[in-house]
């Protein structure tokens, strides 16, 4: 088979399309022919090596696709079945090997490419509306870069749930991106500053909530923006990560709370997973989630893809087809 390689941690040139061994699936695992590949900025961070992997490795941590060969002691999945997986590396390939405690079987409703691009980003979305701070009815949050792919998720799950959304974009196009996933109120952040408008959007008090996956630039802001006993909930890093921070400034801002949470400690057991997941699926299946694959790329120009995502030169989701 043919994948993606990193043998080395750099830019996007790194990414090396070659030969590899076509593996066997062991006990709990299953071989899968991969639909699509999600393109996420985790999968820049360990290119780049600020996340350590043990080189040479495959990327990709999130796909679709149909299930080849079952390895032993497996239960629940066979051949011919359609999957997605999360938090599995790997999946800048042909063939993949997915843990049978990693798979979800994708519904007749959804579609591949549909399943590949929501598994990861959707059910860090679901966790974070849900778990990390459950947004209630009235209340208003603060979703940086609201037409990226984890921007519009949070957008229309926010909005399902009776809450109010202020987005930060950077250009017009941008922007109408965001209010077609329902943000209510848009502050362009190269043309305003972010935390007066958002001062001046909520009368002063400042909003109950900040999704910030952005990091570094948009960490002072975020931080300023929230009301008195407000959550910045941080939950990634693509401008970089964000500088040691003294926690005399949650007391300075108003006594807020600070959390970087993670899918992994979200999908820790078979029946979380399971819940999540399902719930995912059905608001796809519903309409009440709708998404949007910005760009989909053959699997040979992965390099082009993480090119793409770092410039900032995408909406949606990205999907690698092999």
């Amino acid at each position: 088979m043919r994948a993606i390689r990193v043998a080395a941690n750099g830019g996007p040139e790194v990414l090396e399309y070659s030969e590899a061994e076509l593996p066997d699936p062991g006990p709990g695992q299953l071989l899968v022919e991969v639909a699509a590949a999600g393109v996420n900025f985790i999968d820049t961070y360990q290119r780049s090596g600020v996340y350590s992997m043990t080189l040479p490795f495959t990327p990709g941590s999130e796909g679709a696709g149909k299930v080849v060969a079952v390895g032993p002691d497996v239960t629940g999945f066979g051949v011919g079945d359609r999957i997605a997986w999360a938090m599995v590396p790997g999946s800048y390939a042909e063939r993949a090997l997915v843990p049978a405690d990693k798979a979800v079987r994708v519904p007749d409703g959804v579609d591949d490419q549909t399943a590949a691009a929501a598994f990861l980003q959707g059910l860090t979305a679901h966790y974070l509306i849900t778990s990390t701070y459950p947004v209630r009815t009235g209340e208003t949050a603060l979703v940086h870069a609201a037409a990226g792919g984890m921007g519009m998720l949070l957008t229309q799950l926010i909005k399902s749930r009776g809450a109010n959304v202020i987005g930060t974009v950077s250009t017009p196009e941008k922007e109408e991106l965001a209010r077609e996933a329902g943000a209510d109120e848009i502050i362009r952040y190269t043309e305003a500053d972010v935390v007066e408008e958002v001062k001046d959007l909520t009368d002063g008090r400042g909003v109950d909530v900040v999704y910030d996956g952005v990091g570094k630039t948009t960490f002072d802001a975020s931080l300023a923006s929230l009301r008195p006993r407000g959550m910045l909930a941080l939950f990634g890093a693509s401008s970089g990560p964000v500088p040691p921070v003294d926690p005399q400034r949650l007391n300075a801002a108003g006594s807020v709370f600070l959390t970087r949470p993670s899918l992994a400690h979200h999908i820790l057991t078979r029946d979380e997973l399971d819940s999540r997941a399902n719930e995912l699926f059905g608001w796809i299946a519903s309409g009440t989630l709708k998404i949007r694959i910005g760009g989909t790329y053959p699997l040979p120009d992965a390099h082009r893809a993480h090119e793409d995502l770092e410039g900032r030169r995408t909406t949606g989701k990205l999907l690698l087809l092999p």
